[in-house]
């Protein structure tokens, strides 16, 4: 079993930043990959971001490439996700989820440990 709790969340002003955590624990030797998604009220899980729990090269979506970074704190078991430049359909629920599945993937139903959410509210 692998536990994730997410913080950081808040609301924010269009423009503004937000840092969110997620603390990691228990398996964390079954771990591949740690990842990001976001969910909005009435719709699916979109993907964010995604990092080899090992290191290596970290994919984004479109949508945030250039403004999100994902991170890893290796001495706190800590993945981060630092969000620039906000804006307002940047607003979801955010999840870090982890995976035991070996090879890229980015679909939220092939990531099998889930934290509870964190909300982000970016105003206009």
């Amino acid at each position: 079993q692998v536990q994730l709790v997410e913080s950081g969340g808040g609301v924010v002003q269009a423009g503004g930043s937000l840092t969110l955590s997620c603390a990691v624990s228990g398996r964390t030797f079954s771990i591949d990959a740690m990842a990001w998604f976001r969910q909005t009220p009435g719709k699916e899980r979109d993907f964010v971001a995604r990092s080899r729990w090992g290191g290596g090269n970290t994919y984004y979506a479109d949508s945030v490439k250039g403004r999100f970074t994902m991170s890893r704190d290796i001495a706190n078991n800590t993945v981060v996700l630092q969000m620039n430049s906000l804006k307002p359909e940047d607003t979801a629920v955010y999840y870090c989820a982890a995976t035991s599945r070996i090879g890229i993937t980015l679909r939220s139903e092939d990531f099998d440990s889930w934290g509870q959410g964190t909300q982000v509210t970016v105003s206009s």
